[in-house]
């Protein structure tokens, strides 16, 4: 594999109030540059910047899998598996409410993984994964 370059992803927030106190103080996530219409976030070493744009009807989907409604579409990053778990403590800690609470998928197997669902205040989706062995992050 070679050396992983940082991805660039903008999302709509409908409140960038709320959602940049969601960012900043729950996900404890370092602010970039902003203006009144968008904030830039450290994701996790990558760039992640939250848009304004008004609420519009809701369009949730969801797809079953380990019978848990994942939606779709969904974001994250995959964490070191001792980094996921700190996580998910501060996220609890802070009252987060999941989705999918932090749960262990292929226990024992190949790709076993911690994953976890959570939505920002403007119904973005998040996931947040680790892998015990991360060399296993596309094992079939």
């Amino acid at each position: 594999m070679s050396k992983l370059s940082p991805f660039h992803l903008a999302i709509p927030v409908h409140n960038l109030s709320e959602c940049r106190n969601f960012y900043t103080n729950i996900l404890d996530l370092e602010e970039g540059r902003r203006s009144d219409h968008w904030v830039d976030y450290n994701f996790f070493g990558h760039q992640l910047v939250i848009h304004h744009k008004s609420k519009i009807e809701d369009d949730t989907h969801t797809n079953a899998v380990d019978g848990k409604a994942v939606p779709v579409p969904h974001f994250g990053v995959v964490l070191d598996w001792t980094i996921f778990h700190e996580f998910a403590e501060l996220l609890n800690s802070k009252g987060v409410e999941f989705i999918i609470e932090p749960y262990i998928r292929f226990e024992g197997q190949v790709g076993e993984q911690a994953t976890m669902f959570f939505k920002d205040p403007s119904d973005n989706a998040l996931e947040f994964k680790a892998f015990k062995d991360m060399s296993q992050l596309f094992a079939k």
